[in-house]
C-alpha cells in the first residue's frame, strides 16, 4: 500500500533525477479528488496525447475538454524534454483497465495480455501524458525519451518500486494504443539500468566497438619493366630467300673448290701471286665446310643438306581414319 506522493516531495525526487520541471498555474490543487479516491497508487502509467505543439498540449491537459475535464494527466512531456506539472491528485487519464494487469503491477511481474474493463485506474497509477501525435511516425526525441525515463524512475525511487511498475496505457486496457512509437519493455529497461545509479546519475550507455583505423600498408615496390630486346635488323628472311642465299653460297664454295682445274685449263701460271692466294683460301673453305662440327654451327638456312619433309601415313580406312 502506497499513498501518493505530497507536491514538494515531488518537485524534489524530479529535480533530484535531473528532470527539467515546470509547475502549470495552480497545479498543485488541481485534480479529479472530488469524483473519488487517489490512492493508494501502485504504478506509472505512460500515455501520448494525439497533438502537435508543446503549448497547445500543455494547456489540453491542464483544462481537459468538454466531455473529459482536467488534468488529464499529473504532468505533460514535450519534446524537448520539459516536464509540465498539470495537476496533483486523481487525474483522469486511466480509466477502465484490466484487473488482472492491476495485480500483476502490484506484484511486479510480467504484464498479461489486458481483455478487462473491471477496475477505475484513476486511483492506482500516476499518468504522463507525452507530446506526439500517436501515429507511428511522429519521432520521439532522446530528449523526452530520457525526461520519461527519469520521471519513472524519480518515482519508483520514492516508492521503492522496480521497473515493472511503469507501464503504457495500452497494457491497461486494450482500448487504448498509446504509447505508440516506442516499445515499453525497451523503456522499462532504461528505467531499471537508472535505478541501479544514485538519482541523477547518468547510466553509462552500452559503447560502441573502436573501429581501429585502417592499417596503411607500404607501397609496393613497382615491377621492374622488362628489359627490351634490342632491334633485330631488317625483316625477317623468307623462305624464299633463304633458299636463294643458301644456293648462292654453295655455288660459290663448289667454284671456289673447283677453281684449280679452271686454272689449269686456262693456262693460268700458278706462281702469280693473287692466283696462289685465291686458290689455297678456297681450298682451305672448301675443308672447312666440310666439317661436321662447322655444319652445326652454322645456320640452318647456310647448312649444305637440307632434309626431306616427312609425311603421315595415310588413315586407315577400315577404322574410320582415327588411330584405335
Amino acid at each position: 500500500m502506497s499513498a501518493p506522493i505530497g507536491a514538494a516531495a515531488l518537485v524534489a525526487a524530479l529535480k533530484a533525477e535531473g528532470v527539467k520541471v515546470k509547475g502549470v498555474r495552480s497545479w498543485r490543487s488541481h485534480n479529479r479528488n472530488a469524483r473519488g479516491p487517489w490512492g493508494p497508487v501502485n504504478g506509472v502509467m505512460v500515455h501520448h496525447t494525439v497533438t502537435s505543439g508543446a503549448a497547445q498540449t500543455v494547456d489540453l491537459i491542464y483544462r481537459g475538454r468538454s466531455d473529459l475535464p482536467g488534468p488529464l494527466a499529473h504532468a505533460a512531456i514535450t519534446k524537448d524534454g520539459t516536464v509540465h506539472l498539470t495537476g496533483h491528485g486523481r487525474a483522469n487519464h486511466a480509466g477502465l483497465g484490466d484487473r488482472d494487469v492491476l495485480a500483476a503491477v502490484i506484484d511486479e511481474r510480467t504484464l498479461p495480455a489486458p481483455n478487462g474493463q473491471d477496475v477505475d485506474g484513476n486511483p492506482h497509477f500516476y499518468g504522463f501524458e507525452c507530446e506526439n501525435r500517436g501515429d507511428g511516425r511522429d519521432p520521439w526525441p532522446e530528449a523526452q525519451l530520457d525526461a520519461i525515463e527519469r520521471v519513472a524512475a524519480a518515482l519508483c525511487r520514492h516508492h521503492g518500486w522496480h521497473a515493472a511498475s511503469v507501464i503504457g496505457h495500452r497494457e491497461w486496457t486494450n482500448q487504448k494504443t498509446d504509447p505508440r512509437g516506442f516499445a515499453m519493455d525497451e523503456m522499462r529497461r532504461r528505467v531499471a539500468a537508472r535505478l541501479k545509479h544514485p538519482p541523477g546519475q547518468q547510466p553509462q550507455k552500452p559503447k560502441k566497438p573502436h573501429k581501429k583505423p585502417p592499417r596503411h600498408k607500404p607501397p609496393k615496390k613497382p615491377t621492374p619493366a622488362p628489359t627490351p630486346h634490342p632491334p633485330q635488323k631488317g625483316q625477317p628472311m623468307s623462305d624464299a630467300a633463304r633458299r636463294t642465299v643458301r644456293t648462292i653460297v654453295q655455288t660459290t664454295l663448289s667454284l671456289a673448290a673447283s677453281l684449280p682445274i679452271l686454272v689449269d685449263a686456262a693456262d693460268v701460271p700458278h706462281t702469280a701471286a693473287g692466283v696462289g692466294t685465291a686458290l689455297a683460301v678456297a681450298a682451305a673453305a672448301t675443308r672447312i665446310m666440310q666439317n661436321d662440327q662447322v655444319q652445326k654451327l652454322l645456320p640452318k638456312w647456310l647448312r649444305s643438306a637440307v632434309p626431306a619433309p616427312t609425311q603421315e601415313p595415310d588413315p586407315d580406312p577400315a577404322t574410320g581414319g582415327g588411330a584405335v
